[in-house]
């Protein structure tokens, strides 16, 4: 059975090839036939044909990019020129020849004007003059998203905390958007921070915390239209991971160092050990760098394709692109779907990673354990003193 479908499928395609290059040589040939006049009108035809052709690439890396505005819709309009539906964002520059300038990113109108020597190039700023050197310190969307995300986050837990200071959720039950943090913040504690610290968990509670709740909110952010996808950019998640590293690092104790520098392995072992500790000691920043950025660009991207498959198709055919539109869409909010799971999931991950990470830096030695039991000393200070009766 298997072997039939895979048979008829490269039939299939065979014929799909054998179509197009065939249409491909009888174009060539009437080409060949024509005059100056109608060769010319011919390949301005032929290049207004791909000024409207959709152009799947450019509207994929369009929405996952960082952009200097925040972009929801393009419509023609009756004039015959294309429209956007934009919010344009601050644009500041500086040149070490001409200094500070700064002004909105719609003078550049979409790419057809020149602004104080500056022209956009796809999402990129740049001088007209190449040789000029120019520092693009602008407040981009990725950046607009992060403080929009940050301000969210910081009024939503001060108005939790001023309930529990009121005695709302302590000497009575919480109630609101409290009765919803709450679980949640329980939750990271008590299979997060608590199964990987120990009776050291209430040291790096506030920053588990603000970790988990900073990638829900952005990966949350990044699944509305028109939205920046924060997470699904690497150099967020890099930051994410530095501060990761400097956290497990600066918490590391002596035992954690010497695991690493002197490993409890035969002396010529540590050799080809000792390499490898300090290997781990990057490669668990990058690990979680990795994770979080590419599982979030992953689903928008697989979004964006699916949709996109309506206007490839319908290049093609318009019954095309309308026929396959239920199930580009079907797929499409599937997806979309499952993209909200993945946004709670990634933010748990990259939290008990952490939570790993710090636990296995702060972790005591076991060496008074073990000489107890090498010694046979037994702690009966819990023993029961009556007989336990079942």
């Amino acid at each position: 059975m298997i072997s039939r479908r895979v048979k008829g499928l490269l039939v299939a395609a065979f014929s799909l090839l054998t179509l197009t290059f065939s249409n491909v040589t009888s174009a060539q040939e009437h080409h060949d036939g024509e005059t100056g006049h109608e060769e010319q009108v011919h390949l301005e035809g032929a290049e207004e044909a791909d000024e409207q052709k959709f152009d799947a690439n450019k509207v994929i890396f369009g929405h996952v990019m960082d952009a200097h505005e925040f972009h929801f819709l393009s419509w023609k309009g009756a004039d015959g020129h294309e429209h956007h539906a934009t919010i344009p964002l601050p644009v500041i520059l500086y040149s070490t020849t001409r200094g500070f300038s700064s002004f909105m990113s719609s003078a550049f109108e979409h790419g057809h004007k020149e602004v104080n020597g500056y022209k956009l190039e796809g999402n990129h700023i740049v001088p007209v003059d190449a040789s000029e050197k120019v520092y693009d310190l602008s407040l981009t969307r990725n950046v607009v998203q992060m403080f929009i995300a940050l301000a969210l986050l910081v009024f939503l837990m001060l108005g939790v905390a001023k309930r529990y200071k009121e005695g709302q959720g302590v000497t009575r039950a919480p109630k609101g958007f409290q009765n919803a943090i709450e679980p949640v913040i329980t939750f990271v504690r008590d299979e997060v921070a608590k199964p990987n610290l120990g009776h050291k968990y209430v040291r790096f509670m506030p920053f588990l915390l603000t970790v988990f709740f900073f990638i829900l909110i952005n990966n949350i952010f990044g699944l509305i239209p028109g939205a920046a996808n924060v997470t699904g950019n690497i150099a967020f998640t890099i930051v994410l991971g530095v501060i990761t590293f400097i956290v497990v690092n600066f918490s590391g104790n002596k035992h954690y160092w010497g695991h690493i520098f002197n490993p409890p392995v035969p002396g010529f072992v540590k050799f080809i050990m000792v390499p490898v500790e300090i290997l781990s000691i990057f490669t668990k920043a990058f690990a979680l760098i990795i994770r979080l950025f590419a599982n979030m660009l992953a689903g928008h991207i697989i979004i964006i394709c699916l949709i996109s498959l309506i206007f490839i198709f319908g290049s093609i055919s318009t019954v095309a692109g309308v026929g396959f539109s239920p199930i580009s869409v079907g797929f499409a909010a599937f997806i979309y779907v499952i993209e909200v799971l993945v946004a709670f999931i990634q933010a748990f991950i990259f939290t008990n990673l952490t939570a790993v990470f710090i636990g296995q830096a702060v972790e005591e030695g076991h060496h008074h354990e073990d000489d107890h039991l090498q010694h046979g000393h037994v702690d009966h200070t819990t023993a029961p003193t009556e007989p336990v009766i079942i």
